[in-house]
């Protein structure tokens, strides 16, 4: 199966894991970027807001095109209990592109559910895996992304 992880990462935390899945699926990587937009304490607290009021965001062309891949893996930390504004605005330009979807997200301790039940709100897909990583989990992520990958093969 042909497949394309996508993420958006403020601080290289989604980063690392969708790194990891890459190394164990062998597959293509896109990072979703935005110019530094959300930096720093200011960044922080307007992506927060931005996520939580459903707004989209400026971002930077992709390179690949979810329409070539048999399944596409959506990463995202979670903010205010939602996906990355970034993240929002590409799943919205590309969901019709989407065959096939699984999701992964990363945070501090909540608000998970609400972020993966709105990526397949917004995508329209059926998610065939998913996965989250609170801060505990990303020290030791290896079951986890075992069992998220488990489920899609």
């Amino acid at each position: 199966m042909k497949t394309l992880i996508v993420y958006y990462s403020r601080t290289n935390v989604t980063k690392g894991i969708a790194e990891k899945l890459q190394k164990e699926l062998d597959c293509d990587i896109e990072e979703i970027t935005d110019d530094g937009k959300y930096n720093g304490k200011l960044g922080f607290l307007k992506g927060g807001m931005n996520a939580s009021m459903g707004r989209s965001s400026d971002i930077n062309p992709i390179t690949k095109n979810p329409a070539d891949y048999d399944l596409v893996i959506i990463g995202t930390p979670v903010w205010a209990s939602n996906m990355a504004a970034p993240v929002f605005t590409y799943l919205i330009q590309n969901k019709d592109k989407i065959k096939n979807m699984a999701s992964f997200c990363t945070c501090m301790g909540g608000g998970y559910e609400e972020a993966l039940a709105k990526i397949a709100e917004v995508s329209c897909k059926k998610q065939i895996s998913t996965m989250f990583l609170t801060s505990k989990d990303i020290e030791n992520p290896s079951e986890k992304i075992n069992n998220f990958i488990n489920k899609i093969e």
